[in-house]
């Protein structure tokens, strides 16, 4: 690996800064989208982390892990969240945290296709069952990954050349599986609890051949971020003691039904580019608005998750959670039916968002339609009233009107003269907003406009 002068931001800076810059994979384990939500280990993990640090997430997506180091290394993100092996000569680049888990590498083949027809005898004649029968072989493995290394160490032990095969970084490990399973290469190597799940989903894996003992698997910072190191490994060392933390694991190592379902899903990221079985709809009803159909969906998803049957304690239903005055002033016949829901609501959104034309910023114009969607356009106007008396910019939600929306929650605010609407649950449409641009972001991640 070529030499980098190493540049780094450490805690203080983060935490005066309010986010936490990290790089992050997109795969069936760490970070994917799944029926119009973000999930994955290191995802939920960061989230966790995130709220602890009292910081804001940046998540950059890693299309190549072969240059992930001299990234970390050059301040383009303040730390890996993958599940990266411990190794001494990785040690001399960066740092690693406190271990998340331990497991061990070994190695996956592919059974014959008339495998579940074949005598056991038979089948075990055309395995290998031991890491020596790889003497002069190949086995096809990520450039730079720990697998080289392994496999490198592993001709040394053994007496005997196992060839190996480097595939481009770009390739993730379970699209490495995949090509076992395809027939595309003959073996690779892999992580036992991401083999384990792996081979749920593809029955004509075998795993059973260990090639390592077991190793630690952590989170990367740079050898500069001291302070962010120390309070990682705290962190870890507190999230350990959680069940939440075991809990967690499980669900994307050791529940082999829900990873089954989750990688047949249409709606799961990986398998194509598809939110919700309502894209369609979402697409054109968004052209009316002239917003990403990304951002209509997220929204649709904090009203009903895509519940077309969806009704809130106050009456409203279907997808775009309408209320019953609303819905018959639109015209709608039937709320639960998806093309008169996101129909209606989109007009009703087309309505409020030209009430704000005196707000230049599109972003920031959203935004104003959101909170008013959610909480009434006349709480949103007494909030911009009350942001004038502030001395705040009453066409700036982002820490302006957004605040003087949390002041109505209080009655030295919302008892003002001039204040016409009364009280309203501010952290309700502040928190409502914050969220749909949050999983918008994730949206642009995963899915193609």
């Amino acid at each position: 690996m070529r030499a980098t002068r190493t540049i780094s931001r450490d805690l203080t800076e983060i935490q005066r800064d309010g986010t936490l810059r990290v790089f992050i994979s997109y795969s069936s384990t760490s970070y994917f989208l799944y029926r119009g939500q973000p999930m994955g280990f290191e995802y939920e993990l960061l989230e966790r982390l995130a709220k602890d640090l009292d910081l804001e997430l940046d998540l950059v997506l890693v299309n190549n892990m072969d240059s992930i180091f001299q990234h970390i290394n050059t301040g383009k993100a303040d730390m890996i969240a993958h599940g990266m092996t411990i190794t001494t000569d990785r040690k001399q680049k960066v740092a690693f945290t406190k271990y998340l888990y331990l497991t061990s590498q070994v190695l996956v083949q592919k059974k014959p296709d008339n495998w579940r027809k074949m005598r056991w005898a038979n089948l075990q004649r055309y395995l290998i069952h031991d890491a020596i029968d790889l003497i002069g072989d190949t086995v096809s493995v990520r450039e730079n990954s720990s697998y080289i290394k392994r496999l490198n160490n592993l001709s040394k032990e053994l007496g005997g050349t196992i060839y190996i095969d480097t595939l481009p970084g770009t390739l993730s490990t379970e699209e490495i599986i995949k090509k076992v399973a395809d027939g595309e290469i003959k073996y690779t190597v892999a992580d036992k609890n991401l083999a384990q799940v792996s081979s749920a989903y593809y029955p004509v894996l075998d795993i059973s051949v260990p090639l390592s003992l077991s190793q630690r698997i952590a989170w990367v910072v740079s050898k500069n971020s001291t302070e962010l190191l120390t309070a990682l490994n705290q962190w870890i060392d507190k999230e350990k003691k959680e069940v939440d933390y075991y809990v967690i694991y499980d669900r994307y190592f050791n529940d082999k039904r829900d990873f089954k379902r989750r990688i047949k899903s249409d709606f799961m990221s990986l398998n194509g580019n598809q939110i919700c079985k309502y894209d369609e709809l979402i697409k054109k009803h968004a052209e009316k608005l002239r917003w990403d159909w990304r951002l209509l969906a997220s929204l649709i998803f904090q009203e009903s998750r895509f519940n077309s049957n969806a009704t809130s304690w106050a009456g409203a239903q279907g997808l775009m959670q309408i209320m019953p005055r609303t819905a018959k002033s639109l015209g709608v016949t039937n709320p639960r039916n998806p093309q008169q829901s996101i129909e209606a609501g989109t007009t009703y959104l087309k309505q409020i968002y030209d009430k704000f034309d005196e707000v230049s910023d599109s972003v920031q114009r959203i935004k104003f339609t959101l909170a008013s969607y959610n909480c009434g356009y006349y709480h949103i106007m007494d909030a911009r009233f009350l942001a004038k008396q502030e001395n705040l910019n009453p066409n700036v939600w982002d820490d302006n009107v957004e605040k003087m929306v949390m002041a109505l929650s209080y009655p030295t605010n919302y008892n003002k003269p001039g204040i016409n609407y009364g009280y309203v649950r501010g952290i309700e449409p502040v928190t409502y907003v914050g969220q749909i641009f949050q999983r918008y972001e994730h949206y642009v991640n995963f899915i193609k406009k």
